[in-house]
């Protein structure tokens, strides 16, 4: 028996897009979605087409383009929402409607002001209505996770049987644990009643810190879709990272053993986009995309990877598409790492000359955060003129 698929759902258009500094233009929205349709992403949530005009715009200028993946546009359920995204995503080869309402007392009380009853009535009343214009529906119960389960499970019956065909169950704001959301999904799947054609996703913010984690557990426990952002980007803390959750299950078959459809020699590039679209960049120590994500500076680690890469990295640049220039020279490097970088600049060094330019580089790299091949290339002339002068004295 093979892998289970796992569809990947991004939605870095339009809940990573909410960030504060993350706003997109029409024609990046396009952009970033050709680049996500060549990563293999399954659905793309383009937007949130009531939103603004230019978001309606932007998810049917993709709808139209990108005919590979399902395009879903997200709308409350409302029915001036629901006509909205419809007639955004009316283009699309594969048209989906995502459409959602709170499920917690604290959101029905505090946001909505309606009753359970209510909430209820309004599933069914609007999942039936996206119905009327595709057969693909996904519903959301935002805060699933803060919501009384028995409730919850009367709502995902009631949005199952007026025609929804995925229900994701977002962790609104990042406040489960792993092992609290693996009960979660285990439970709610077990409780309601689902035909084999149902899919449940789960949607995991970070406010904890713990996104990729809580969505692998929820994959672990019966979710077949996920719904994550490249750079893990989004409301508040962010969602999970889409390259993290992708890297994990390729590299951990041992312990994850599904498959996605993504092109993971696509993962760096479309974070490099993003971050030329938005100018906000990712931090050093991103993980799988951070531009120390296969950095080393220590000399025991550098000593490590010249000999075997396998010492200290567990997956390949390359396999992510990014560049491989491993050597980052600093206080903590070694000569092993000197001698290397050394030759990779043509510059040949036996020796004691081996010891005196590590001493005068390791010098620099007390008053600099790196040593760059500049620095290399002086010093070592540096001396080499000294010595020479020498002998000529």
């Amino acid at each position: 028996m093979g892998s289970q698929r796992i569809r990947i759902f991004d939605t870095t258009l339009r809940d990573g897009e909410q960030a504060p500094g993350f706003s997109l233009k029409v024609d990046e929205k396009l952009e970033l979605a050709r680049l996500l349709d060549r990563v293999g992403v399954d659905i793309i949530e383009a937007g949130f087409p009531i939103a603004s005009p230019a978001d309606a715009e932007a998810v049917r200028l993709i709808a139209t383009e990108i005919r590979r993946p399902i395009i879903t546009a997200l709308a409350r359920c409302r029915k001036g929402d629901i006509e909205r995204a419809a007639w955004a995503i009316e283009p699309a080869a594969n048209p989906r409607i995502h459409t959602f309402i709170a499920t917690s007392d604290l959101h029905l009380r505090a946001k909505l002001g309606i009753s359970r009853e209510a909430c209820l009535e309004s599933t069914t009343e609007n999942v039936r209505f996206a119905r009327q214009f595709t057969d693909d529906v996904e519903f959301s119960a935002e805060d699933a996770l803060r919501s009384d389960v028995d409730f919850l499970c009367r709502v995902i019956d009631a949005a199952i049987a007026a025609g929804a065909s995925t229900i994701n169950l977002p962790d609104t704001v990042g406040y489960s644990t792993p092992d609290e959301i693996g009960h979660f999904f285990r439970a709610v799947i077990a409780k309601v009643s689902a035909p084999d054609h149902v899919i449940f996703s789960a949607h995991c913010h970070d406010d904890l810190g713990l996104a990729v984690a809580n969505t692998l557990t929820a994959v672990e426990a019966g979710a077949r879709q996920v719904e994550c952002t490249i750079n893990g980007i989004g409301e508040r803390a962010g969602n999970a990272a889409l390259e993290e959750i992708v890297m994990a299950i390729r590299t951990r078959q041992d312990r994850l053993p599904f498959e996605t459809g993504v092109d993971t020699r696509q993962l760096w590039p479309a974070s490099q986009l993003l971050t030329h679209l938005t100018g906000q960049s990712v931090q050093a120590n991103k993980a799988i995309v951070g531009r120390n994500a296969f950095a080393h500076e220590a000399g025991i680690h550098q000593d490590g990877i010249l000999k075997d890469r396998r010492t200290y990295e567990i997956m390949r640049a390359e396999d992510v598409g990014a560049p491989w220039d491993p050597l980052v020279l600093g206080k903590h490097s070694g000569r092993h790492a000197v001698q290397k970088r050394c030759a990779d600049l043509g510059l040949s060094l036996e020796g004691d000359e081996i010891v005196e330019v590590y001493r005068s580089l390791m010098s620099i790299a007390d008053d600099r955060k790196t040593i760059a091949d500049a620095d290399i290339v002086a010093v070592v002339q540096s001396l080499r003129s000294d010595a020479g002068a020498g002998i000529g004295a």
